[in-house]
């Protein structure tokens, strides 16, 4: 055994990449385990990861897959599996239940296995059900077959133990708390004023109530800038909603995705009021940074949004009346606004900090190894 442990990192976009949850914390924590000693082998899909330099001890390894919505998890996560277990890492840190299938690769070569659950997909709108069955059963495999399974929130975790009967290690996903800010820069480039307009961050799922904040959207003063950052493709109904909201609205600005974490920021720290409508999984990455950017923020009504945000948001009905009437309350009063603000950053500071997060992951990641015992 080398000096330095290798983990092969599966079921993601690959590194670096800028997707989402699992993209997020992959960018934080490989930089981290190689500055720790480590050796990485990052499995990514051609045409997803930016052209970065990678950091000393980091291998990009591309398998073939089918790229559509319903193989691309199943196929690149197998031929990645494949791969590892050929290689024989120390350890595999796995993301996605769907990867549950092929654990009994990783397990013939004695390769131990952290697997992140992430949410409870099976119980997410866009899939079919036959999708929902694959997710379910793919769970089933992975509570069977890995070491340590990872859980993003308690609500998760308590959710697995009872369908399971598997015990979860609690991490959460991390915020970053920006240097400054950055007013000049929501300013310059769409000309928005701090503290003066409706922020929503989101793909447009349904589990992610973009239709009724578009709906809430019209019961607002039409002089209330609106931002929404996300999307989904051509003539997808919660998109045609948009964009149609967009051309009747002057005060509708859709930015898209956004891969530019500094106007993202800006953002968060900047707007008056953050919705979010995230209704199935655990802890939602979007949410901390939110957080920790400052952000007053109205969340739909959920256990997860409550277990994050602590008390320290408003927790509203998935109904376009209730969350035009949150969204109103919280922006118009600069004394709320203020409160919940520094409410949220002291939330996110206290228990969704990165160092905390990768530090826990890096001693999940040796335990499985062998090499150090809690």
């Amino acid at each position: 055994m080398s000096d330095r442990p290798r983990v092969a990192v599966i079921g993601t976009r690959g590194y670096p990449s800028y997707y989402g949850g699992f993209e997020t914390l992959v960018r934080q924590l490989v930089p981290h385990l190689t500055y720790n000693g480590w050796d990485i082998d990052v499995y990514s899909r051609p045409g997803h990861v930016a052209d970065e330099p990678l950091p000393d001890g980091v291998t990009q390894r591309f398998t073939k897959g089918v790229e559509s919505k319903s193989a691309s998890t199943l196929s690149f996560g197998m031929t990645a599996t494949a791969d590892a277990a050929w290689r024989k890492p120390d350890v595999a840190l796995v993301m996605n239940v769907a990867n549950g299938y092929y654990l009994p690769m990783l397990k013939a070569r004695g390769i131990p296995v952290v697997l992140n659950v992430d949410g409870i997909e099976w119980h997410r709108e866009k899939w079919s059900p036959t999708a929902k069955r694959v997710f379910r059963t793919g769970a089933r495999l992975s509570a069977k077959f890995a070491d340590t399974l990872i859980a993003d929130s308690v609500e998760i975790g308590r959710y697995w133990k009872q369908e399971f009967g598997r015990e979860t290690t609690f991490i959460p996903y991390g915020g970053t708390v920006p240097d400054s800010s950055n007013e000049r820069l929501v300013k310059e480039r769409l000309d928005l004023a701090p503290g003066s307009y409706v922020l929503a961050v989101a793909r447009f799922v349904p589990e992610n109530s973009m239709h009724e904040f578009f709906e809430a959207v019209r019961f607002l003063d039409p002089s209330t800038p609106v931002v929404v950052v996300g999307n989904a493709p051509a003539g997808d109904p919660i998109q045609s909603a948009a964009d149609a909201l967009a051309a009747e609205r002057t005060n509708v600005q859709l930015l898209g995705h956004l891969k530019d974490d500094e106007l993202l920021h800006a953002l968060w720290s900047n707007a008056g009021v953050y919705f979010h409508g995230h209704s199935v999984g655990g802890t939602n990455p979007a949410l901390v940074q939110a957080m920790a950017c400052g952000a007053p923020t109205v969340a739909r009504r959920t256990a997860y949004n409550d277990e994050v945000l602590g008390g320290n948001g408003r927790l509203v009905e998935p109904s376009a009346p209730a969350i035009a009437a949150e969204l109103e309350n919280v922006l118009g009063d600069e004394r709320v606004r203020k409160h919940l603000s520094n409410a949220a950053l002291q939330r996110a500071q206290a228990g969704y900090g990165w160092n905390s997060v990768l530090a826990d992951y890096t001693d999940a990641l040796l335990c499985a190894t062998g090499r150090w015992e809690s």
